[in-house]
């Protein structure tokens, strides 16, 4: 196993344990302040933590319809809320959430060949990018705690998606044998992190955004061994992409008080906008690699709608060949 496949799964099995440790802890808590209660039933402490599974770690039961509320979500954007509308409380970032229902049904239509091909369920990872824009839509709406996880929680599963179809087999750990239980594997994270995401949801952000360079630090190795020019490309401007859109999240989360000297708080919804498009030239990147190891007699290849000799556009893939030939990238 190389290193970097030791330091991926070390990084995994840390991220479940410590968040399976914080859910058992939290739970203990609960069932703590049931027997506080003078309540001694075993079976009520259970049901108390079950119930108690979607609040955050500061709420009580009394406070379940809570999380539904407008503001419930310790997370706040630097757009000033209620600004431009007296129902929407952070406008911009709501309308540019938009962006995910334009570029979601386009990218469907562009990938259809290659997933059915390869794989139809590549289709979920922009069905699901179709329910995260509905999501962030709600979260920014509201600002809620429930709009704060569904949004979060969204995004989780997309990149779950996309570990289990792509991630290089080359790269699996020694004791995975093949792709179903790798995807096996994912399911399991992805369901412990899912559970325990509840227990501090402030640090879900920077969790997701660690598997996001993971798979930025995967593509690199991949692009080591390619020489093809035009895939080269894609994987430069996807980088810049990525790059240009955590700037914005960062400088957003982190610079708020020099934006509004500025009274420029829009960056979370260009975050909206360069994320989703840096998804579309990162997935095809990532999609090709994957049909030239895969399905290599299909002979793959890069276009972009919706002209390919635009210097801009949303990247898809082609298959131009049956004969059983393997394409080096």
């Amino acid at each position: 196993m190389q290193i970097y496949e030791c330091i991926c799964l070390f990084v995994c099995l840390f991220v479940c344990l410590h968040q399976s440790f914080l859910f058992f802890k939290w739970c203990i808590g609960v069932c703590n302040s049931v027997v506080a209660l003078n309540v001694p039933s075993r079976s009520l402490c259970l049901s108390t933590a079950t119930v108690s599974l979607f609040l955050p770690v500061d709420l009580q039961p009394k406070d379940m319809a809570g999380v539904f509320a407008y503001e419930s979500s310790e997370v706040d954007w630097c757009e000033d809320n209620y600004r431009h509308s007296e129902t929407v409380v952070e406008y911009f970032n709501t309308m540019s959430s938009f962006i995910f229902f334009v570029v979601s049904p386009i990218m469907l239509y562009l990938l259809h060949p290659y997933a059915k091909e390869r794989n139809l369920a590549v289709h979920l990872v922009w069905l699901m990018m179709i329910f995260v824009g509905l999501f962030s839509m709600y979260f920014h709406m509201t600002l809620s705690f429930m709009g704060q996880m569904l949004d979060e929680l969204s995004i989780l599963w997309v990149l779950a998606t996309g570990y289990s179809l792509w991630f290089p087999r080359k790269h699996f750990p020694a004791f995975i044998k093949d792709r179903n239980s790798f995807s096996r594997m994912v399911l399991a994270v992805t369901v412990v992190t899912t559970l325990s995401s509840f227990v501090k949801p402030t640090a879900n952000a920077y969790v997701l955004n660690c598997f996001a360079l993971h798979i930025l630090y995967s593509l690199c190795v991949e692009m080591r061994s390619c020489t093809d020019q035009r895939v080269l490309r894609l994987a430069k401007v996807s980088i810049g992409l990525w790059v240009l859109a955590i700037s914005c999240w960062i400088s957003d989360r982190f610079g708020c008080s020099f934006w509004q000297k500025l009274n420029f708080c829009y960056l979370h919804g260009i975050w909206h906008i360069l994320i989703v498009v840096a998804t579309a030239h990162g997935s095809t990147l990532i999609a090709y690699l994957d049909a030239s190891f895969e399905i290599p007699y299909s002979l793959p290849d890069l276009q972009y709608w919706p002209k390919d000799s635009w210097a801009l556009g949303l990247p898809y893939i082609v298959l131009k060949g049956t004969t059983k030939t393997r394409k080096g990238c």
